[in-house]
């Protein structure tokens, strides 16, 4: 059986490593337009800080590494399009410019998503770049290092980290959203005023509840952005609002939802049985609520890369669904959520009760102790949770991949509350702050 895998970054990789691990003898062939592979782009904001020194460190794979599996690895090659029905691929070599044609017996698309680009004069001046791939990293790496004044336009995690990573480089930074608040989709009010005030108390200025209207541009680099409210003189933009789906090679080919994303079975498998696909091209079944829905994580990525890996030959490993957890450092805040928050519970419109704890990770008896706040969210008539988000100066980020844990059991808050915690002083209390907060929520009705 010959396959073919469109895209080698995070779904694509794990694609290939499984089912190689399942069958050596598997004929995989992988094209992959850049130069390189697997590159972590949750990475780029410690990599443009300084934090991590060794760029190598950013890849948890090569094309070396596939090539020893018997891969046959193109990089710098493009696919420009696809006949489904007769298994035929065509291919550009980007260096050579030769054009050529490929067939398969079962394809994988892991053709990855892009950053959204608003069709504003100037965007595609010099200084407006992008944040996705090892090249944008180097780029903004570089073109940083020659200026001063820097606007990052988006709030959402990528925003966020790379507006802390300049500061923290000594620029002037101004992070611009539409959005009230930073980060929405993830966190509550209450979590997003603490990291704020970190942002503000760093001299970085908020831009929030700013709709990005114009640049004025000179010389092909824009200098001042402008939005409805207020403008900015700057030297570099980041362009950070948001991801959509990498399309054209199969929309109007394969069933895909409203925002272009594919819809696959728990197998990974699109409308056309021979075709396989995963990562931020793919929309996930999202437990809380049900519903399909597009989080391009890479999280999220690597599972569905590896489960379409695993069902290649033989449907052996179900997609089970995601509750969309994620954590994110701001300066001395580590924060984490999972699943729906109030303002996401809301907003649908769900019957939905919100208990929330502070108190500290471990006794007080101990020489030194942390404050911590931790929120639930429960569906009100089942009693189901359906997500959480936690905030501490200590890292407590791994109790949200425990909650992720219940919601995916559908367990209730009550269940919760009793759930077997182990107590030790140097980590914790007697109750778990997650028992806590489902203790708290037996008196909610």
């Amino acid at each position: 059986m010959k396959v073919i895998v469109v895209g080698c970054t995070h779904a694509g990789t794990a694609a290939i490593k499984n089912m190689k691990k399942v069958n050596p003898n598997i004929d995989v062939t992988v094209y992959e337009k850049n130069d390189n592979i697997s590159f972590l782009s949750c990475g780029i904001a410690l990599y443009v800080g300084g934090v991590v020194k060794d760029k190598n460190g950013l890849f948890y794979s090569s094309p070396q590494e596939l090539q020893t599996l018997g891969v046959k690895t193109n990089m710098l090659h493009e696919v420009l399009s696809i006949d489904y029905d007769k298994k035929v691929i065509n291919v550009k070599n980007l260096q050579t410019n030769e054009e050529f044609t490929d067939t398969f017996d079962k394809l994988v698309m892991a053709t990855g998503s892009w950053p959204i680009v608003p069709n504003i004069e100037g965007i595609r001046s010099e200084n407006v770049l992008l944040s996705k791939n090892f090249n944008h990293a180097n780029e903004i790496i570089e073109y940083a290092s020659h200026v001063n004044k820097i606007t990052v336009v988006g709030a959402g995690y990528i925003g966020v980290e790379l507006a802390e990573a300049f500061e923290l480089k000594g620029k002037e930074v101004v992070l611009i959203d539409a959005e009230t608040r930073i980060m929405p989709k993830y966190l509550d009010e209450e979590f997003t005023n603490l990291a704020e005030k970190a942002f503000t108390d760093h001299g970085i200025k908020l831009a929030l509840g700013e709709k990005v209207s114009g640049f004025t541009v000179e010389d092909n680099h824009v200098t001042k952005i402008h939005t409805d409210k207020n403008s900015y003189e700057t030297e570099m933009v980041i362009m950070c609002i948001g991801f959509r789906p990498n399309t054209k090679l199969y929309l109007n080919q394969l069933e895909t939802t409203l925002n272009g994303a594919l819809i696959v079975n728990e197998y990974m498998q699109t409308s056309n049985p021979d075709v396989y696909a995963c990562g931020d091209c793919v929309n996930v079944h999202y437990n809380p609520t049900g519903e399909s829905k597009y989080i391009p994580l890479a999280t999220n990525a690597v599972r569905m890369g590896t489960i379409a890996g695993l069902n290649i030959e033989k449907h052996q490993v179900k997609y089970i669904g995601t509750q969309g957890t994620s954590g994110i450092k701001i300066y001395d805040w580590s924060i984490s959520s999972t699943g729906l928050t109030e303002g996401v519970a809301k907003d649908l419109g769900k019957d939905y009760a919100t208990v929330t704890v502070k108190d500290h990770n471990r006794p007080e008896f101990m020489p030194s102790y942390d404050d911590a706040m931790l929120k639930i969210v429960f569906d009100k008539k089942t009693r189901q949770i359906l997500g959480g988000q936690i905030v501490s100066k200590c890292d407590l980020t791994e109790k949200m991949n425990t909650l992720s844990v219940c919601i995916q059991n559908k367990m209730t808050v009550e269940q919760l509350a009793f759930v077997d915690f182990f107590f030790q002083p140097h980590f914790n209390k007697p109750w778990s702050l997650l028992n806590l907060a489902g203790l708290a929520a037996l008196d909610i009705k």
